[in-house]
């Protein structure tokens, strides 16, 4: 890698969470409140309108270093000249995109087993995302929620930048945090939040407390 993101605050956009709103709205808003990374995820949508949206998005972060990460589409991060991509355990394998985008993309990869973990251990990603901590109707196909007993185990034996996804809110963030998780990646909780920007902050303030406490500890 040639850059070194900083993946405390991890939106994941998903449109139909936005209740009408458009999805460079939603992630406007979340960046005046902290968020560090964007992901956008799209599921239902051509890909001509996925890599309109992604260039949009891009032309909004670039200028603040904030990456954009597209959500399972190696040609779409390649032609919206995105800052990586993320892989699910379904997706292109993580050598091939890796040889795919060069060396200084971000990628991140879904684990949703310890084998799963396991397996990517003699992996150089840049972040492994571990899926989901607490049940989720965003991620309905996932596998049993890990629980913050099994982020902790996961902690312990995984080398790897991991950032929680599934469940998480300004209520139990710094409990996830604690657990080992190095940043948490954030769809509902921002995406359908009255107040995308307010819901943001929140969970920048949680972010930044951990990280003042791990540094005067």
């Amino acid at each position: 890698m040639t850059i070194s993101p900083d993946l405390g605050l991890y939106l994941v956009t998903d449109r139909e969470l936005c209740h009408g709103r458009p999805v460079v709205q939603i992630v406007e808003a979340a960046l005046r409140g902290g968020v560090s990374c964007v992901q956008l995820r799209e599921k239902s949508i051509p890909i001509g309108a996925f890599l309109e949206v992604a260039r949009s998005i891009k032309a909004i972060l670039a200028p603040r270093g904030v990456p954009l990460i597209i959500n399972d589409r190696v040609d779409v991060a390649l032609a919206a000249g995105a800052d990586g991509v993320h892989l699910g355990q379904n997706d292109m394998s993580y050598p091939d995109a890796r040889r795919v985008l060069g060396p200084g993309a971000i990628i991140g990869l879904s684990i949703e087993s310890m084998e799963q973990a396991l397996e990517a251990e003699e992996w150089d990603v840049d972040y492994l995302g571990v899926s989901p901590v607490f049940a989720t109707p965003t991620k309905p196909e996932a596998k049993t929620a890990w629980g913050l007993d099994g982020l902790r185990r996961l902690r312990r034996c995984s080398g790897h930048v991991l950032i929680a996804i599934g469940g998480i809110n300004p209520t139990n963030a710094a409990q996830v945090l604690e657990a080992g998780a190095d940043g948490l990646a954030v769809v509902s909780a921002i995406c359908s939040a009255p107040d995308p920007e307010a819901a943001s902050r929140r969970l920048r303030e949680a972010v930044d407390r951990h990280r003042s406490k791990k540094l005067t500890s």
